[in-house]
């Protein structure tokens, strides 16, 4: 079904059978690319997808806990002053649970917050009305197969699914976000994203920040064109490079500033932008204390001079601004560092879109470039405190996974990652629905040992956010090419290993090993690079669970 009344369609494919696949599979590309551009130029609500499974419908012996019924939808927002912006966006409906299981956004693009706790079992029903087929991701969430958002579950303008799955996660920080075939990063850039928070007995025991001194910020990039309206990929190498915007959201909210009291905060920070790595870091040096990363709560603190945060990754800081009096400010910047490339060749940021080259506020610094350094948010100490928590010494238990115990001890199952001739691959492969080779089968209830190489080389080394759907991972060790080591000195102290994973920055040249379950669920479950305009040329695969 084409979803969008003004199309035009490209000319005869005929002669591809006289081309070789590589020649075939460029100029797919690059017909995709133009079809969407096309699109986006005569309605920005217009992008064409296809679903490809009718409508889900509830099952009759599931009792749920909590029941929501979620929208998408397009709408338009305030964001700056002037003409409003049109995004899509996800209304949500609490029908079952406890009032605090939802909360609604009113004034910004992001969609609802979800506060559960392991244990409940819980109902989405999923409505498009959007002029597109669909579907939302649990990122990060342990669900069946069925219930993950695979992209081949997408459905059409009209159409409804519904999710029914128990939480088995630990406390933690997950999202959800739209996974559609081809067009993940214009639907999320668009708006399709929200937060799911869990929470767990162990966490509740623990004297943490909570209510108002338990902070989400989702952390994006955007580009406005000068009507306030939202401009995305204007040209190929945008795509290879991954899109990058010159304005910082946190929240939804531009130029954010956080007012907090003179004691501890929970901040958790997700990196929701499209390709933006992020190194972050207090304009005063003040270090960073993390407690929580992908997967929940580490055993105990770490402390950090600075913070390294992909596309899809989520990180949980300790804050005392106990220290500072009332009246100060604080800025978390985006620190310079190097990926081992000319990289900044292929920046190219478009005058004439709000903040141009050199803009008001927060859009005032090159953005253009990935690495460069710039203001991300504000803090503001507002005023005393009449309560302090003090951070607790140890946070949580983990047991730790070990080779040995690896169905495949013996032998790692091996995924390269590569940009070749406007491709990126997967041991050289793109993504092709249905698709599933003999190195992608694993069997139910193991434990899967993985080395991830990126042999990224010359002016297409790049890094890559790789992300595994299901159940979270644990990083073994990292390796990195020696001639490469200069660019990953700039990075190096801002990556948290410990703890539970299922997102890992690779950087070029380098080679990640980690450890991964599989239990409980049969089906496909995803594994792909995290920079979503990656993702959408083909930068990921499906593995089968037996």
């Amino acid at each position: 079904m084409q979803t969008c009344q003004h199309s035009a369609k490209p000319r005869s494919l005929v002669w591809f059978k006289y081309m070789d696949e590589k020649t075939r599979f460029q100029r797919r590309q690059l017909l995709k690319f133009a079809g969407l551009n096309a699109a986006l130029a005569v309605s920005p609500d217009c992008v064409f997808a296809k679903s490809r499974l009718k409508t889900r419908k509830p099952s009759t012996g599931f009792r749920p806990d909590v029941e929501i019924k979620l929208t998408l939808k397009p709408d338009q927002v305030t964001i700056f002053k002037g003409a409003k912006t049109r995004i899509w966006t996800i209304s949500g409906e609490l029908i079952k649970g406890p009032v605090t299981a939802l909360e609604n956004h009113s004034t910004s693009y992001l969609g609802p917050t979800f506060r559960l706790h392991k244990g409940q079992k819980v109902r989405i029903i999923l409505s498009n009305r959007l002029p597109s087929a669909s579907i939302l991701h649990w990122h990060g969430m342990h669900v069946p197969s069925e219930m993950d958002g695979n992209p081949r579950d997408a459905i059409d303008t009209g159409e409804t699914y519904v999710y029914e799955f128990e939480i088995r996660n630990r406390a933690g920080t997950y999202w959800y976000h739209a996974h559609t075939h081809d067009y993940t990063g214009i639907q999320v850039y668009k708006g399709l994203a929200g937060l799911m928070l869990v929470s767990d007995d162990e966490e509740q025991a623990l004297q943490l920040p909570k209510t108002e001194h338990d902070i989400p910020l989702m952390i994006q990039d955007r580009t406005f064109n000068t009507n306030n309206q939202l401009s995305y990929v204007t040209h190929m190498m945008q795509r290879m490079r991954g899109f990058l915007g010159n304005q910082i959201l946190i929240n939804g909210d531009p130029d954010y500033t956080l007012p907090v009291e003179a004691r501890a905060y929970r901040l958790r920070l997700l990196n929701g932008s499209n390709s933006r790595i992020y190194k972050l870091g207090w304009n005063n040096e003040l270090p960073i204390t993390v407690i929580g990363t992908d997967g929940g709560l580490l055993e105990q603190p770490v402390t950090l001079p600075y913070l390294m945060l992909a596309p899809g990754q989520r990180r949980e800081i300790w804050v005392d601004f106990s220290r500072f009096k009332t009246g100060t400010e604080l800025t978390m910047r985006n620190l310079d560092f190097q990926i081992g490339m000319q990289h900044r060749m292929m920046g190219g940021m478009r005058p004439g879109h709000r903040g141009g080259m050199m803009g008001r506020g927060m859009t005032g610094h090159n953005k253009s470039q990935l690495g460069n350094s710039f203001p991300v948010f504000k803090v503001q100490v507002t005023k005393r405190a009449t309560t302090h928590d003090d951070l607790p010494l140890r946070l949580s238990h983990i047991d730790a996974l070990s080779i040995k115990n690896a169905s495949n001890s013996g032998s790692p199952r091996t995924i390269t990652l590569s940009m070749r001739h406007m491709s990126a691959l997967l041991n050289g492969r793109s993504y092709t629905m249905n698709d599933i080779q003999p190195d992608e089968r694993i069997p139910v209830n193991t434990l899967q040992y993985f080395e991830l190489d990126n042999d990224s080389t010359g002016m297409m080394s790049m890094p890559h956010p790789m992300h595994f759907h299901g159940e979270p991972f644990q990083i073994v060790k990292r390796q990195i090419n020696p001639g490469l080591h200069h660019a990953f000195q700039t990075v190096r102290e801002g990556f948290i290993d410990s703890g539970w994973h299922d997102t890992v920055l690779i950087m070029p040249g380098e080679k990640i090993t980690l450890l991964k379950p599989f239990n409980d669920y049969k089906g496909l479950f995803m594994y792909h690079c995290h920079n979503l305009e990656h993702e959408d040329l083909g930068m990921m695969r499906d593995f089968q669970i037996d």
